[in-house]
């Protein structure tokens, strides 16, 4: 559950090869060139951005020619034309009728309207969409868009983006857009000018680029999505934040937008609505809200732990040796063993805020767990918890351990059931933070986006995300822990969880019912991540279980 899934949305651009037609896009009313307006064949995926001064260059040669060009720029109306006919259009001129704009004065009165913000504010630097010209070409001229609900009519004043990398040789050109709904997905761009952007290092403000949208008078009201586009090529890399969990939209050119759950792109509006307006939530309703707090914003946690000496101090890291394994351990502190066992694709670092204060009391032994950290598996077999267990009684037999304590978060505390079951003579007590004996414990929401990612990360079909296919496969069929295994641990257990923890509130209340000997406690307000969140407090826990 704690494997911090870091996305990729990638947008690139089509080349020509043959059949490419070359022109430039025109304003009727001045006859002046339109930068960066959208050329492209509708129902695919094929398409092209003119670039400063209106010129394009497209390739059709692979386009189905009963199909349709639509052009395209906020502030003026569509172009429409057979591709059969675009083709045969040496070197076009195309010219695009202005749309009449009607916009009504609206006076605010600041007594009836307040200020608002909505969307994903998450800052994180674990989970992002990169921005990558060169890696996918094809995919960069791709959109992503957050949808929104407002319930009152309401007045957009910034649309922010948060940026958690940016890595440019020029300027980054990018769009917004900001389309109605239909039947769930973004439909027309209600813009009626164009909103183009030159980002630069410097205007990202604490890792945010804010965007002044007041003067555009820009009202919704009702379901709609803002969507960025990223219009020319540049050498580096952006990389957005992103939440977990949350749903964003995606397509490539005028192709079909699909819907993304793993994760959504990190957009938020400041707004100005009336007082007695709430904005409704997207389509996932309660259900989002709830992720939300599933998923909290980590970064600053993972930040400390990177920066922490755990996981990587070569005064006392050792190495075991396995026929089929390397197992990375570091042991700290005197006294009754104690081993920390850390979650789906941590390390020992995880455990930065326990070591300093646990090791004043037991001898601590932090695992990187196979194939995870700075551990090792030669092996391509699926992985279990069961082969950890194994893992964990080949390292207290070469320290020569008889009992130890074990502290498990997560993977880590399935991992504690396991052994408990299997060596239970080797067991003195046992601490499971978010742990679950079988996977229907798991949030459903989380479990259907664990399955996602394997489809996504096995069609890629990329070698060096392998690991991370089989540590996803762990989580979804494992563990398989009845009420009867669990009826037969005799060892004391300390079961933990957060009030709003990814394990099911009533699987952890049957786990702690079902094992005989065992203490629980929910932490109020926190979630998933008890050993960040609320440290201090978990300490004192474990050792007044540990030693009472």
């Amino acid at each position: 559950m704690k494997n911090f899934i870091a996305l990729c949305l990638l947008f690139s651009g089509i080349y020509a090869q043959a059949q490419i037609v070359s022109g430039t896009v025109f304003s009727k009313e001045e006859n002046k060139p339109i930068p960066y307006v959208k050329i492209g064949v509708e129902r695919e995926k094929t398409g092209t951005i003119s670039d400063e001064n209106g010129h394009f260059s497209i390739d059709l040669s692979q386009t189905d020619k009963s199909h349709t060009i639509r052009i395209e720029v906020a502030g003026f109306e569509s172009y429409t034309q057979a591709v059969s006919d675009f083709i045969n259009n040496s070197a076009p001129k195309i010219f695009l009728k202005e749309k009449v704009k009607n916009i009504q004065e609206v006076k605010l009165n600041p007594k009836k309207f307040v200020d608002k913000n909505w969307g994903v504010n998450t800052k994180t630097k674990s989970v992002l969409y990169s921005v990558n010209p060169e890696f996918r070409k094809e995919d960069f001229l791709g959109e992503t868009a957050l949808e929104f609900n407002a319930s009152k009519r309401s007045k957009i004043k910034n649309i922010n983006l948060n940026v958690a990398n940016y890595n440019s040789d020029r300027p980054v050109i990018m769009r917004y857009a900001i389309y109605s709904e239909k039947n769930g997905f973004p439909d027309q761009n209600i813009l009626e000018e164009e909103i183009t952007v030159e980002l630069t290092e410097d205007m990202i403000k604490s890792g945010t680029f804010m965007l002044d949208v007041n003067d555009y008078n820009i009202w919704v009201q009702g379901k709609f999505f803002i969507g960025i586009q990223f219009l020319k090529e540049f050498k580096g890399r952006v990389n957005i934040s992103a939440a977990l969990f949350r749903t964003g939209f995606i397509r490539k050119f005028y192709g079909d937008w699909e819907r993304i759950t793993l994760a959504a792109p990190a957009i938020n509006i400041d707004v100005k609505v009336d007082k007695n307006g709430k904005n409704k939530k997207d389509e996932m309703e309660d259900n989002n809200e709830k992720l939300s707090m599933l998923a909290p914003d980590i970064s600053q946690y993972k930040d400390e732990s990177g920066n922490s000496i755990y996981g990587k101090n070569e005064a006392v890291g050792k190495t075991l040796k396995l026929k089929d394994a390397e197992l990375y351990y570091e042991v700290y502190g005197e006294g009754q063993p104690l081993l920390l066992l850390h979650g789906n694709g941590g390390s020992i670092k995880e455990f930065y805020k326990q070591i300093p204060e646990l090791s004043k009391h037991f001898k601590v032994i932090a695992l990187d767990t196979r194939s995870q950290g700075k551990s090792k598996d030669y092996t391509r077999n699926n992985l279990s918890y069961k082969i950890f267990a194994d893992d964990l009684k080949s390292l207290i037999d070469h320290l020569g351990l008889n009992t130890i304590n074990i502290l498990g978060w997560s993977d880590g505390g399935n991992t504690g059931l396991e052994f408990s079951l299997k060596y239970s003579e080797n067991l003195n007590k046992l601490i499971v933070i978010g742990a679950n004996a079988f996977p229907e414990g798991v949030e459903e929401s989380l479990l259907n986006n664990f399955k996602t990612k394997v489809q996504v990360l096995q069609l890629e079909n990329n070698p060096d995300h392998s690991n991370e296919v089989r540590l996803l496969k762990l989580m979804i069929n494992e563990p398989e822990i009845s009420k009867k295994s669990l009826n037969q641990i005799s060892n004391p257990v300390f079961v933990i969880a957060g009030e709003n923890d990814v394990i099911k509130k009533g699987h952890t209340e049957m786990m702690a019912k079902e094992i005989k000997n065992s203490k629980l406690k929910i932490y109020k307000k926190a979630s998933h991540y008890v050993p960040f969140e609320v440290a201090d407090e978990l300490n004192k826990d474990v050792v007044d279980f540990l030693k009472n």
